[in-house]
């Protein structure tokens, strides 16, 4: 990316920049480019090359390569005719980044740009004065690209005969501003890569990280075993991750709240047997209009602080579990964005890496870290839960929900009957303590976030034990899953909703993004994913009643 100095931008778009600070006229500039030609007036940007420069010497915004000559800004007076006269000679070896050109014959210009009109290029290219000006800004604002001369470099004295010899180059990175290179391994691709790193450091410093990642478009594997490696090379101020805002701070703590009053919400909501004949009337019925008195559930607020903080206790125990498996990895963590919802209390909370994984190992127990202890702690909880509703001394801490309720879930349904018996379970409502409603939701929460989709917790594990080429068929699954309401049931069309807006990129590559997690992880996710089918899996209407899961009513 090409850096300006001595000058400062006043608007979009009409980029001036003064050449002198004690005088004040104000001075334009001219856009220079090897393929086009032109000239500016006073108000105009014109693409040029380096024969419409008059011959005398012209003042360039340094853009220079080793072959002479490519591309930048002239300067000059916008009191003076013809744009490149009454200039001190002096100036030009005192500003920093700027190169005299000088030009044998003035030729006429094909084509004007001034404001409002196009520009025709020799290649039939019609450029206006927002285009250009937009073309500038994206390379002035775009990631910084690798150095050539320092990929030079690093090929020269990085790679080689013993290491890795590349055959190829190619762009790496989203926008492409790093370099891959292609070749053939020499060696142990875990021993090459850390020689790799350690070499790099020595020649560059910390300006760049390496990263080895599976080659792409490859038709054969590695003689060695495994799959065929390149090495890709990116700026560290790019490839790392920026530090959390104070506005994401704000934000996050603004979430935090709303999850605490969806928590209280569903609190309340569970005591919908003792809630106001009216209250009840307005959140059921779709024709009520007008809005009851809320002071009505100010007595119904403190009854349901305890499943409020038994929901929040396993969204905060979920991103405890994160942070301590990180912790010992020296990876850092953003503070946890909350989604509240008021059917669970909350969606989880979404929890960015600051820092660039390793390998593929840490990914995964990163990312399965949070859902297990939160489902640890949820497991507990409904079990705890189940066991004080068969106790009359808890009646009174007990509330009544819909029968129904235990067929939004097969596995919790079938220990749900297990516990109660098939008599509690087939009535209209059944009577439990507010426990096995907190940790009803803390597991389905935690499933939800264990779906291979994404950025979620579940798409970083599928990813780092499997690879991203399996992420993109499980979540292709999941998404059809969802869609269909076979997982999640009423929960499924918001949930993927808010997947596809804010978790559906997959997560960027670890430095190692070739090694295997072995088999004992690859294990656990199989598992774990069979495991989240079963509590998002629905019970439909003629399982439950052959498994006595609810009151059934056929019509």
């Amino acid at each position: 990316m090409t850096t300006l100095t001595s000058s400062s931008f006043t608007s979009t778009l009409n980029l001036g920049f003064r050449i002198r600070p004690n005088r004040t006229d104000f001075t334009r500039f001219r856009h220079y480019d090897r393929r086009n030609y032109g000239y500016y007036d006073n108000n105009s940007c014109v693409l040029s090359s380096r024969d419409v420069l008059s011959k005398s010497t012209v003042r360039i915004a340094g853009l220079v390569d080793n072959k002479g000559f490519i591309g930048g800004f002239e300067c000059y007076a916008s009191g003076n005719d013809g744009g490149g006269g009454n200039r001190e000679d002096g100036d030009t070896a005192n500003e920093s980044n700027l190169t005299e050109v000088d030009s044998d014959k003035p030729v006429v210009p094909p084509g004007v740009m001034s404001s409002g009109q196009p520009t025709f290029s020799p290649d039939g290219l019609t450029y206006n004065n927002f285009q250009v000006d937009s073309f500038k800004l994206m390379e002035l604002l775009g990631p910084e690209k690798v150095d050539p001369v320092d990929v030079k470099l690093i090929k020269d004295k990085l790679f080689g005969y013993s290491t890795f010899w590349v055959t190829k180059e190619e762009p790496f990175g989203d926008f492409g501003e790093g370099i891959l290179f292609l070749g053939n391994l020499r060696g142990n691709r875990e021993d090459v890569f850390a020689k790799l790193q350690s070499q790099l450091a020595e020649i560059m410093g910390d300006k760049y990280n390496l990263f080895m990642v599976e080659e792409p478009n490859s038709e054969n594997p590695d003689p060695r075993g495994g799959p065929r490696v390149s090495f890709g090379m990116l700026r560290k101020e790019v490839s790392e991750p920026g530090p959390t805002t104070l506005w994401q701070y704000v934000i996050a703590v603004l979430l935090f709240v709303l999850t605490i009053g969806s928590s209280v919400e569903l609190g309340i909501a569970s005591q919908i047997n003792r809630l106001p004949p009216e209250i009840v009337k307005y959140f059921t019925d779709p024709d009520a209009i007008e809005p009851p008195d809320m002071q009505l559930l100010y007595p119904f607020v403190e009854p349901a602080l305890p499943l409020a903080y038994g929901v929040l206790g396993v969204q905060l125990f979920h991103e405890v579990g994160h942070f301590l498996a990180a912790f010992p990895k020296n990876v850092k963590l953003s503070i946890p964005f909350f989604i509240p919802n008021i059917t669970l209390g909350s969606f989880g909370a979404i929890t960015q890496f600051k820092s660039i994984l390793p390998d593929r190992k840490t990914k995964v127990d990163i990312s399965l870290a949070g859902p297990f202890a939160g489902a640890a702690l949820s497991l507990s909880m409904f079990a705890v839960g189940l066991l004080l509703s068969l106790k009359p001394e808890a009646a009174a801490d007990m509330v009544q929900v819909p029968s129904m309720l235990f067929q939004g879930s097969l596995l919790l349904g079938l220990i749900s009957r297990a516990t109660l018996g098939y008599t509690a379970l087939h009535g209209a409502t059944v009577s439990i303590h507010p426990l096995v409603i907190a940790g009803w939701c803390g597991l389905t929460t935690s499933a939800f976030n264990m779906l291979p989709i994404g950025c979620l917790d579940g798409g970083r594990v599928v990813q780092g034990a499997f690879g991203k080429d399996a992420l993109v068929g499980f979540g292709l699954t999941t998404y059809l899953l969802l869609g269909l309401g076979v997982l999640g049931g009423p929960l499924s069309l918001p949930w993927g909703l808010y997947v596809l807006i804010c978790q559906r990129s997959p997560e960027k590559p670890c430095l190692n993004d070739v090694t295997e997690v072995g088999t004992w992880r690859r294990t656990a996710v199989t598992v774990a994913i069979f495991l989240v089918v079963l509590i998002l899996l629905p019970v439909w209407d003629e399982l439950a009643e052959e498994l006595g899961i609810g009151l059934v009513t056929t019509f």
